[in-house]
């Protein structure tokens, strides 16, 4: 039986506010709901290592959610970092933090670390996806059009890939494409399809 089709007797929730992750499941064919939104406040040890911390917020998200599960309700969270010689680089603060952070990425390799967390009323299970990004160098004018443009001040390491600059600045990536968008589906799928089957 399809993915979809094992859905229709369920009703996975989506607790994110990212357009990106709501296209991804949409182009999937998998039905889903917008969870309630609810706040939670996304820290985690300082002495977690970089690659470790999207899992670790995910299951955070899951946690904080509000609302008791129904027996048939999926909820999904998750979160998505870039990580650049072993540090976080995550939303920017502003302006100058986007224009900063494109800079380090200019000429090096990072890698797109996401956590995703599936939870029912009974059980969890989390799983995360890792993709190597290689960018050639980065004009200073170069960065300066993308940032005021395309305002990437909602996106970790300040940067989409689906917009301009993955066209015009990204050499090659080792890993799922829709990773970096922020949500690796085909892993998604897979990981659902065995957590329903369960």
């Amino acid at each position: 039986m399809l993915l979809h089709e094992k859905l229709r007797s369920r009703r996975l929730l989506l607790a994110s506010q990212s357009p990106r992750r709501r296209e991804l499941l949409t182009a999937c064919g998998l039905p889903y709901e917008p969870a309630q939104r609810f706040d939670c406040e996304e820290h985690y040890p300082a002495d977690l290592a970089a690659e470790e911390v999207p899992l670790y917020l995910s299951q955070l998200k899951s946690r904080a959610y509000p609302a008791t599960l129904a027996e048939n309700d999926i909820l999904l969270t998750a979160d998505t970092v870039v990580v650049l010689d072993g540090q976080v680089l995550g939303k920017p603060r502003d302006r100058e933090d986007a224009v900063g952070m494109l800079r380090r990425l200019s000429e090096h390799r990072h890698t797109v670390v996401s956590g995703v967390t599936l939870r029912t009323a009974e059980r969890m299970h989390s799983f995360e996806a890792r993709t190597n990004v290689w960018f050639r160098r980065l004009e200073d004018e170069e960065i300066t059009y993308y940032v005021d443009t395309f305002r990437p001040f909602d996106k970790a390491g300040s940067y989409g890939i689906q917009e301009w600059i993955g066209y015009a600045a990204i050499e090659r990536i080792e890993g799922s494409f829709y990773n970096v968008m922020g949500l690796p589906i085909q892993k998604v799928y897979t990981e659902l399809n065995q957590f329903l089957d369960q």
